[in-house]
């Protein structure tokens, strides 16, 4: 196993990608050489990497060569083209898009949840949806006590989960409607600032929203679960950064909400937050720019014998993407599974 790794970011001047390079500069990763990859429009930019200036590169044919890893986060049709590439030319894919996800040759991980799956990787390794993430590292642990037999999501997912265009957007909007002009909505169909709409992804003909089906399907896939019964309404919420997600599960049998509270902290990955007397529970600012998933409001449901509630926060750029990505890599090197 070499002691450094040639490491690629495909995607690196968008809100991820950015995010992947401050966490590989902080984390414990052994990088050799990192390259930047990008599409041709962000090609000559420089970001700064432990104290050196990195000049980003177009993305091509020859780019994979001599690279061990690849973080992608460019989307789904360049991800489809490129990450067979990276993989033809030696280098283990670690995808961000939804291209992967669902491919039964593909594993899809969460490392608090199935680092086993990734044994079983070709050359590709998917990184979960960003409210599927921060939904698994809170139930799994608990699923794991007691199998959840139905689990209801509801999301409050903030502009991050859009990209950074989507954030700046977000802020001009403010000033706009503040300054009693006309919002701008070119990332957005609606106005996000004081204001609140369903998830902006394609509807299916049964009402769900693609967003939605994420959360279902790649529960499923990471629970090892097929017929876990998951449903979800997926809302875009006026916050910069930090998804929120208001969690309804449902047991055979009761799951004291004092036994739920005692497993989730000590779950990898997890921060109880709950100060009862102050009303104080997890919240976006407090959940930015940090790696755990913030969860609180532990508490039983009054309308179901066996029913418990949670709520949670979670950075979308860190743990909801950049984070899991890093994460899986990591997983790989230790298990031997990179070259």
């Amino acid at each position: 196993m070499p002691e450094s790794y040639n490491v690629a970011i495909l995607g690196a001047t968008g809100a991820v990608g950015t995010e992947l390079l401050a966490i590989l500069e902080n984390c414990e990763m052994p990088v050799a050489n990192l390259k930047l990859l990008a599409s041709e429009r962000s090609a000559g930019r420089s970001l700064m990497f432990c104290g050196e200036k990195l000049y980003v590169e177009a993305v091509a044919e020859h780019s994979f060569q001599n690279v061990d890893l690849v973080l992608a986060s460019a989307g789904s049709s360049q991800a489809k083209y490129w990450a067979p590439k990276a993989v033809e030319a030696g280098a283990v894919v670690v995808d961000n898009s939804s291209a992967f996800r669902m491919d039964p040759q593909v594993p899809l991980v969460v490392p608090e949840v199935n680092p086993q799956a990734a044994d079983k990787h070709q050359g590709i390794v998917a990184n979960p949806n960003c409210t599927t993430i921060l939904m698994a590292v809170a139930v799994y642990p608990l699923h794991q006590v007691q199998a959840v037999q139905r689990l209801v999501a509801a999301t409050y997912q903030s502009a991050s989960g859009a990209g950074a265009k989507a954030m700046e957007e977000l802020k001009r909007q403010a000033q706009a409607i503040l300054d009693q002009e006309t919002p701008p909505t070119q990332e957005f169909p609606y106005p996000l600032a004081f204001n609140v709409f369903p998830h902006n992804s394609d509807i299916d003909d049964g009402g769900y929203c693609t967003e939605e089906m994420k959360m279902v399907n790649e529960t499923r896939k990471i629970f090892g679960s097929p017929d876990l019964r998951v449903t979800a309404t997926c809302v875009r919420v006026p916050v910069l950064r930090a998804h929120s997600e208001s969690l309804n599960l449902e047991f055979a049998e009761p799951f004291p909400a004092d036994k739920a509270r005692q497993v989730l902290g000590q779950a990898p990955g997890v921060k109880v937050v709950e100060d009862w007397q102050a009303n104080y529970f997890p919240m976006p600012i407090d959940a930015s720019g940090q790696d755990e998933v913030l969860v609180g409001r532990i508490r039983e449901d009054i309308s179901h014998p066996y029913g418990l509630e949670l709520w949670l926060s979670g950075d979308q750029l860190r743990k909801g993407a950049a984070l899991n990505a890093v994460q899986i890599a990591q997983l790989l090197i230790a298990r031997g599974l990179v070259k």
